[in-house]
């Protein structure tokens, strides 16, 4: 097993691999719509970026029972696995529902193979509006007219579009300042040092926010819309591979048990991944597990193409794209894949 680290992410992958994407290529292409082998071949090797689900994996000790070989990118998020999908440097990226989009629109064919939502979303949103010291928005009507922080292609962007949506706004009804790939901290500091009026901040950004800026007038306004969808996606080329195919297909398979076992074992997880690999205190790591809730990880798509078909038309709205039908993006060969390991180890976790 080897790490692969983020930066710079493409000629790392690149030379570390020696162009392995392609080595495994199969001399028969797979049928879109002809099953996926169910054994993997020995010598398949995937590149995955999917630092949550690795980390799963270790924890529960999973990790060693993969039936291919693997590369762990320590990448994830839209623009660092479209980048890396269009190098052929990545097999499997994890995200949340917007990059799918975009890949397809910028040129670059994918297949969403796994979902994952949240029991009770709006209870346990990923985000909530951060608003800054002063700015008086106690509704989602009150954004008219102000200074809202906008990452395009991100899944903080469409959040801002939907709240927009919902309050019977448009675009120009607000100024979008532009702040992409936000990271820990980014929006809480623009929030705090009033460069923006409103940001959507989530996990411990939030709660550090208001620590550090509640006593200015600081407040986190919920939003009340889904914002929950996290999704494994792969480049289409890799599902014409039957070897690639098959190893995804067993991913997808680890990847549901490693979601069971982060439900059914919080304190462990806070631990081993919030605090151990991310730096978080304590506190802050149990505020997170606590506040993202329990996963869903539905056998049925339906609901989820039809919100990603909303989202679509949405973004296409917003950015003058063609609107895509969402149907096209998933791949519900593996529907049931993850669907049925995630349950099969969360029964086995109530055995325990």
């Amino acid at each position: 097993m080897r790490i692969l680290t983020a930066l710079p992410f493409l000629f790392g992958l690149l030379l570390a691999l020696g162009g392995a994407p392609e080595v495994a290529r199969a001399a028969e292409s797979l049928a879109a719509d002809a099953p996926i082998p169910a054994e993997v071949p020995r010598g398949t090797r995937l590149v995955i970026g999917d630092p949550i689900g690795q980390k799963a994996l270790i924890l529960s000790g999973q990790i060693d029972k993969l039936p291919f070989a693997v590369d762990w990118a320590n990448i994830s998020g839209g623009p660092l696995t479209i980048e890396a999908f269009r190098a052929g440097a990545l097999d499997i990226g994890s995200v949340a529902d917007i990059p799918p989009i975009h890949a397809t629109w910028t040129g670059v064919p994918v297949k969403i193979v796994a979902t994952s939502f949240r029991q009770d979303p709006i209870a346990h949103p990923l985000y909530q509006l951060g608003i800054a010291p002063g700015v008086k928005v106690t509704t989602l009507a009150d954004l008219k007219g102000k200074k809202i922080a906008f990452s395009p292609g991100q899944a903080q962007g469409i959040l801002v579009l939907r709240a927009l949506e919902k309050a019977g706004l448009s675009q120009q009804d607000v100024e979008l300042v532009e702040m992409p790939s936000p990271v820990a901290g980014t929006y809480g500091t623009a929030l705090g040092s009033k460069l923006v009026d409103v940001a959507p901040i989530g996990g411990a950004p939030a709660k550090h926010y208001i620590e550090s800026y509640g006593r200015d007038g600081a407040t986190l306004l919920a939003h009340g819309l889904r914002d929950d969808p996290g999704y494994l996606y792969v480049p289409a080329a890799d599902l014409a591979d039957p070897a690639k195919a098959a190893a995804i297909r067993a991913y997808v398979g680890f990847w549901g048990r490693a979601r069971a076992w982060i439900d059914a074992h919080p304190q462990e997880w806070a631990q081993g991944y919030y605090v151990e690999d991310q730096g978080l205190s304590a506190e802050d790591a149990k505020y997170v597990v606590d506040s993202l809730g329990k996963s869903d990880i539905p056998g049925d798509w339906t609901a989820a193409i039809e919100r990603q078909q909303a989202t679509i038309a949405l973004l296409a709205k917003a950015t003058s794209q063609k609107v895509l039908n969402a149907a096209d993006l998933f791949d519900r060969r593996f529907e049931h894949v993850a669907a049925e390991a995630f349950a099969a180890e969360a029964l086995s976790a109530k055995a325990e």
